[in-house]
């Protein structure tokens, strides 16, 4: 039986979730974990990128929790001939927590298969293989011009994910029952690929679950880039005049809109996720057998078992981009949740605030002087009680989302969360646009989690007298803007992934220019 809370409990709790979601973080980053950690950039294809965990809020599917994991970052669309197809020997999870004690209770374990076709052409007498993926177009149910295919399979592990008798089984496709499933091909073109969007839909699947007895929905492929950052200009010791770091939420430049990235979906009946409790954590790895590692020490000292070695790992947004020391980036990616209290004077005492004051000091900008931060460790790392807090609450680093919170339509979501229910430094549930199913309640395509956590991190939402800055409540923003407008309203809710070559399927500008 799930718990729902009063909305007493959310006044009273939703300060702290926000205060300290991430409040060690002070600057934007490049998408929330691209390329994060000197390990991880020897291996992209297993860079876990972004994470989203929301109830669904496609009409219809209230009843479902929307994972989405994203994978091997900063994608050219017209990055060919190879484009980006995922590791063969990687593997790839999803993991929940149901009892708040750290440690998986589900996980969903993708493995990928890459199958060449070999198509051949005659020349001059001979058969001569073709050095392209595709030989000519590509539909919804006709992918025959393709030179490779790409598919995976599912599994769901009960309990630890390193022990085989976890398995309970694999997903299987609720049309004829098979556990493989086709990953499409990515956006080469309009030419090669005329309707992407119909093609791609063609691999949204419903499965069957093992031990649940509702179907989920699954799909995997190419999308367009979801995060939106002022990058260049951020990771240059914020290249920006005051007056736009303190100013407008839009129009900003987002380095990230010419992007596509690969996304894991899965949509999960929340009655298959919970176990007594509404509140679940989520977080993502990647992992790859020891032999392919290319000498990374750090990542050589932790060691899941004999063979695989973890490289990636994501739950909150930027938490080791911007949170965790150089030193131990790679560390915290080889890490587990249960093992979170060795990363915890990151958060006690975060140093980012600092160098915000430091850059931006002559405009009048203050961090916070409240230390150590032992309160913003307590909620940060154990969720919010009453909110997202799950009964045993041990420390750990992960996406915490109340399925039990009602959903907000798209349309009506507010893009800073929660955020936008507190006027100074107070909740109000009636202020215009309080949306507390919003980020750190989970985490929506459409919450602007750069300018959610830049004003906390800065302390806006400090108790008066508590170290409290006076520029805590600016408006701190990166200027580029992220809302529910700019994502479809169905699973998998990020948007197509844009096209590789701007022509039609006539070899003609899609757009071409008004005479």
């Amino acid at each position: 039986m799930m718990h729902h809370p009063s909305f007493r409990s959310i006044r009273a709790a939703l300060s702290a979730a926000l205060t300290v979601c991430l409040a060690a973080a002070a600057l934007p980053a490049a998408a929330s974990s691209h390329r994060e950690a000197p390990g991880i950039t020897q291996y992209p294809k297993l860079d876990g990128t972004d994470l989203y965990v929301f109830r669904s809020y496609e009409p219809g599917r209230s009843d479902f929790v929307t994972i989405i994991a994203n994978y091997l970052p900063l994608q050219d669309s017209y990055g060919g001939p190879n484009y980006f197809t995922l590791d063969p020997d990687g593997v790839y999870e999803i993991h929940i927590d149901n009892n708040g004690d750290a440690r998986e209770d589900l996980t969903y374990q993708f493995k990928f298969q890459y199958d060449l076709k070999n198509i051949e052409l005659p020349i001059g007498g001979q058969r001569v293989a073709i050095p392209l993926r595709n030989a000519g177009q590509i539909a919804a149910g006709d992918a025959s011009a393709r030179n490779d295919a790409e598919t995976y399979t599912v599994s769901q592990i009960n309990g630890a994910r390193r022990q085989p008798a976890g398995v309970v089984g694999k997903l299987a496709n609720a049309t004829g029952g098979a556990n493989q499933f086709a990953k499409p091909i990515d956006n080469i073109g309009n030419k090669s690929i005329p309707d992407y969007a119909a093609y791609a839909n063609s691999h949204i699947y419903t499965v069957t679950l093992p031990g649940c007895p509702m179907p989920g929905r699954l799909f995997v492929g190419q999308r367009k880039e979801g995060f939106g950052v002022n990058l260049g200009e951020i990771f240059d010791l914020v290249n920006l005049p005051a007056s736009r770091v303190i100013g407008s939420r839009s129009g900003g430049s987002n380095a990230t809109a010419d992007k596509n990235v690969t996304s894991l979906a899965l949509e999960l009946p929340i009655a298959c996720v919970t176990h007594g409790d509404a509140v679940i954590g989520v977080w993502t790895t990647a992992s790859l057998p020891r032999s392919r590692l290319v000498g990374n020490e750090p990542l050589r000292q932790i060691i899941l078992d004999r063979n695989l070695v973890q490289v990636s790992r994501l739950g909150m947004p930027l938490v080791n981009e911007i949170v965790i020391g150089l030193k131990d980036k790679d560390k915290f990616n080889a890490s587990e949740p249960k093992d979170d209290g060795q990363f915890a004077t990151y958060v006690t005492n975060p140093s980012l605030p600092a160098l915000v004051e430091i850059l931006f000091g002559s405009a009048g900008v203050r961090a916070p002087s409240v230390f150590p931060r032992t309160d913003l460790v307590a909620a940060f790392l154990t969720g919010v009680p009453g909110v997202n807090q799950a009964r045993n609450g041990v420390a750990s680093e992960m996406i915490r989302l109340n399925t039990a919170l009602p959903v907000t339509p798209k349309g009506s979501q507010n893009s800073l969360g929660a955020a936008a229910c507190f006027v100074a430094g107070a909740l109000t549930l009636s202020n215009p646009g309080c949306d507390p199913a919003g980020f750190p309640n989970g985490r929506r395509p459409g919450d602007d989690v750069v300018d959610i956590e830049l004003r906390v991190a800065m302390g806006v939402l400090l108790p008066p007298g508590s170290g409290k800055p006076a520029s805590a409540d600016l408006p701190y923003t990166d200027g580029v803007l992220v809302e529910d407008a700019q994502f479809d309203n169905a699973f998998p809710y990020l948007t197509t992934p844009l096209p590789g070559s701007p022509n039609g399927s006539n070899g003609l500008p899609s757009n071409p220019p008004t005479p």
